[in-house]
Order: structure tokens, then C-alpha cells, then sequence
């Protein structure tokens, strides 16, 4: 399904100046993929006259509280059926009390829940974004989901690649009916701040070189596999951006290895700190297990910085531009091939001039107007198509 029609277009203008009342809703408050996403989307559709509000089922890290408009249901993640019910209770009264035209939910928790909580608010048209690989998804959830897509409960699902739409292929032709596509766009991490500058502002090793990585820290982002690397490369250290329940399994690995010394977690950092963070490191390293788009990949490959990433679908697919490829893929699994891909792009200084022009051009192919544009579009879609039904 396409929003780019002319339909779409006029609503989509119709939409702006009527200066609809749009909530983004997920599941925990901090900064990761989705978080910026609707970050992103949100301060578009504002600049576009609409009103954003943001919605958190619980705080993670408190990590989104600098997005503008922002609502948290409950502090904690809530886990026995009381504190379930209070958390139902609250996320329906603060979606009521905000009357928003749409809401738009974020990851598989955030469409499973947010959307029936929408409706039981008296909000019915929900958007829901597919951006949780499947890996994270329990069964329940996948089959909770494809349900509501079949019966409506969803107006519309977006998928941010054509990995993540060939997830949905078997699923009934009355879900697939309502899949748009609309790519990720970001915002280029640049910092003013030459390397040595970003080193001593996050207290990292000045002279060394340093790998880096900014991702959760969960165990499908197999960050031990870029730990694991240090053993053969003396020299050099790994910088880690981010939080999650992965950091003690991460710090017990980097002790056993004897490498504790050069592994440096420096935190959970805001958006604007990502540039100060990629302007620090001469080399990425991604060696996630399942992404539907891998926008820290590319977000360090627009940077500048030269990326070597595990060899998945979704990655082939996004980093290239033009046939060329904005990244080294390998398998991460295989700690001879991961390291080898490393060693070749630190002694390649034309392999490492090729990356860096082809993720240049990344910014162009996933433009961040355009990414709003469609949810503009889609958005105005969605509200005129209800009042007409």
C-alpha cells in the first residue's frame, strides 16, 4: 500500500492545517531505536502543525524525558496483576484525557497493548509500527497481533524495510492490506568536536584505537561478540553506549577475558550525544542477531565511521547505496572472521575511503522530510478515512 497518492496528499495538507492531535505510544522510556524514531516523527509532524504528545507505559531509564510532550503510565515495569491493573487503568485515562485524532504505537508491547487501550479510550484510529524484530517477540504477542491487524483493531501497520515486510507474507490478506511502507529517515550524528576532543569528554583512551558501538544492552544485540575481540587486538579498546540487562553478563565476560580494562560502557546517551560518541571511534562494530532496519548501523555509517556488521538480510538491504556498500558484513559468530573484517579495515585505507562515501550517501536515500512526510500523509489518510466511514 502506497501513501503517495493524490488523495493522500491533499489530506495530508488538509490534515496539517486542521493541526490534528497526534500521541506516539510505547513501551518504556528510554533511548533506543524506536524511542528515537518517534522522537523524530514527533518533532516533524510539529513543525508541521500538528500537536505530539508521547506516551510511556513505564520508565526503563527516564532516558526520553527531554522529547517535549511526555506522559509515563507508571514508574516501574509492572509485574503482578495489581500493579498490571493500576498500569491499564492509568494508560487509559491519560490517553482519554489527551484526545488525540490518532495514535501511532511503537514495538510489540506498545501495538498490542496501546492499540486496545486506544480503543477503550474512545481513540479508533491507531497506526501501529512494526519495529521489533521477531526474535523479541513471543508467540502470544505474534498471534495477539495478527489478530487485531486482521480485525481492525489496527488501521494501519508500517514496516521500515522490505526485510520486515517479507515477516508478514503468510499472514491473511486482510493484514497485509494494511502495511505501508515508510524507511526509516535519521538525523545525522555529527559532532563539532575533533576525536581527541570526543575522547576526553567521555573519558575514553586518547591515543588508543577504539571500536565502538552504541545499542541496547540485551543479549540479541550480542555485544559479547565484539568483547571477544580484544584478546587478539592488544591495542586496542571497545566503547559500549548504552543500558540494559545484558551489562553484568558483558562486564563478567570482559573480566574473564582480561580485557575489563579496555571495555568502557560509558552509559545511556541522549541523541544530541550520539555525534560526540560516533566522532570518538575509528571503527563500529554491529554484531546484532536480529534488526528490522539497524538504524545505529547507519546512523555511524552517514558519520563517517566504518562500520563491520553481521551479515543479515535487513543490513544488506539498507547499507548500500547505489550498489555499493556502506559496510563490512561478516559472520560475528565466527571470532576469526569478525576480528580478520576488522584488521582489513583498519590496514585498507581505500576500503575504509569506500565506506565512507557510500554511507554519505545514506542520509539521501532514507531523508529524514520524507520519512515525515509519509507519516504526515499516512496520518491524514487515517483520520479522513474514519470521519468518511
Amino acid at each position: 500500500m502506497s501513501v503517495g497518492n493524490g488523495v493522500g496528499r491533499e489530506a495530508g495538507r488538509e490534515g496539517a492545517e486542521r493541526g490534528l492531535r497526534v500521541m506516539m505510544v510505547q513501551t518504556q522510556a528510554e533511548n533506543a531505536g524506536a524511542q528515537e524514531i518517534s522522537r523524530l516523527v514527533g518533532a516533524g509532524l510539529e513543525a508541521r502543525g500538528h500537536r505530539v504528545e508521547h506516551l510511556f507505559f513505564y520508565n526503563r531509564t527516564g532516558g526520553a524525558s527531554d522529547l517535549g510532550n511526555v506522559e509515563v503510565c507508571v514508574e516501574d515495569r509492572p509485574r503482578d496483576p495489581i500493579a498490571l491493573a493500576r498500569f491499564f487503568l492509568a494508560a487509559r485515562a491519560k490517553i482519554a484525557a489527551a484526545r488525540p485524532d490518532v495514535v501511532l504505537t511503537f514495538q510489540h508491547y506498545g501495538n498490542v497493548l496501546g492499540a486496545p487501550l486506544a480503543h477503550l479510550a474512545g481513540v479508533h484510529r491507531v497506526i501501529a509500527n512494526q519495529v521489533s524484530a521477531s526474535e523479541v517477540v513471543a508467540s502470544m504477542l505474534r498471534a495477539a497481533d495478527s489478530l487485531f491487524g486482521r480485525i481492525g483493531l489496527y488501521d494501519r501497520i508500517t514496516v521500515n524495510s522490505d526485510d520486515t515486510r517479507r515477516l508478514y507474507e503468510n499472514h491473511p490478506a486482510s493484514y497485509r492490506a494494511r502495511i505501508v511502507s515508510i524507511p526509516h529517515g535519521f538525523e545525522l550524528k555529527r559532532s563539532g568536536l575533533d576525536r581527541g576532543a570526543a575522547r576526553a569528554r567521555l573519558g575514553l583512551p586518547v591515543e588508543a584505537e577504539i571500536l565502538g558501538c552504541a545499542a541496547r544492552l540485551h543479549p540479541t544485540k550480542r555485544l559479547d561478540l565484539a568483547i571477544r575481540l580484544l584478546p587478539s587486538m592488544p591495542g586496542r579498546h571497545l566503547a559500549l553506549a548504552g543500558q540494559g540487562p545484558d551489562r553484568e553478563r558483558l562486564e563478567t565476560l570482559a573480566a574473564e577475558l582480561g580485557v575489563a580494562d579496555r571495555v568502557h560502557l560509558v552509559g545511556e546517551l541522549q541523541p544530541t550525544a550520539i555525534g560526540e560518541f560516533l566522532a570518538a571511534l575509528d571503527l563500529f562494530v554491529f554484531p546484532t542477531v536480529a534488526e528490522t532496519f539497524g538504524l545505529a548501523a547507519v546512523e555511524a555509517a552517514a558519520a563517517g565511521v566504518p562500520v563491520v556488521a553481521t551479515d543479515l538480510p535487513v543490513l544488506r538491504e539498507v547499507l548500500e547505496v547505489d550498489g555499493r556498500p556502506a559496510a563490512v558484513l561478516v559472520d560475528t559468530t565466527d571470532t576469526a572472521a569478525f576480528a580478520a573484517a576488522v584488521d582489513r579495515v583498519f590496514a585498507d585505507a581505500d576500503l575504509a575511503a569506500d565506506l565512507e562515501a557510500a554511507g554519505a550517501g545514506l542520509a539521501r536515500r532514507f531523508s529524514l522530510d520524507a520519512m515525515v512526510d509519509a507519516y504526515a500523509r499516512l496520518i491524514a489518510e487515517v483520520t479522513e478515512g474514519r470521519r468518511a466511514a
